[in-house]
């Protein structure tokens, strides 16, 4: 796979994207700034445009809560393939920020969020799909999903 670009590579991974979400506040989905792409935070869509939802540690174990996590990495792929045409377009991913809907007992916080990088891994290779990273516990997010992520990329 690494003679490939992103879309080839996707594409191997015989995975679908869910429909783009449209903003649900006043905010914009992405943002282009010179030759960085910043995502706002992303749920995890489904193909039928529902989302996943419940909390990690209660409705949902940590392998569910890592599958949520990669749910919300092909939402955010939806929206860079909707509104750049190609994932190509993106270099390498610069920075995840991972937020995690759990009980206050839950510390595997960064377990859950690998479901996301990992998938960004295996799309830009781990040379350019790897990139800085925080994973953080929160109290609830919004509509009670399991998992919000944002992240920042760099544009080829």
């Amino acid at each position: 796979m690494e003679n490939l670009n992103a879309d080839e590579r996707f594409e191997k991974l015989g995975l679908s994207l869910p429909p783009a979400p449209a903003p649900l506040g006043v905010y914009k989905p992405y943002l282009i700034d010179g030759k960085y792409l910043y995502l706002s935070g992303h749920g995890p869509v489904q193909d039928d445009k529902s989302l996943i939802i419940g909390r990690i540690g209660e409705a949902f174990n940590q392998e569910e809560g890592k599958l949520a996590a990669r749910q919300v990495g092909l939402t955010m792929l939806s929206t860079i393939k909707t509104n750049l045409g190609s994932l190509t377009k993106v270099k390498r991913v610069i920075k995840v920020l991972g937020m995690v809907n759990c009980t206050a007992d839950f510390e595997r916080h960064p377990f859950i969020i690998n479901g996301c990088s990992e998938l960004f891994a295996q799309v830009w290779g781990e040379e350019n799909g790897i990139g800085v990273r925080s994973a953080v516990g929160f109290g609830s997010l919004p509509d009670n999903i399991p998992v919000e992520i944002e992240a920042l990329f760099e544009l080829v």
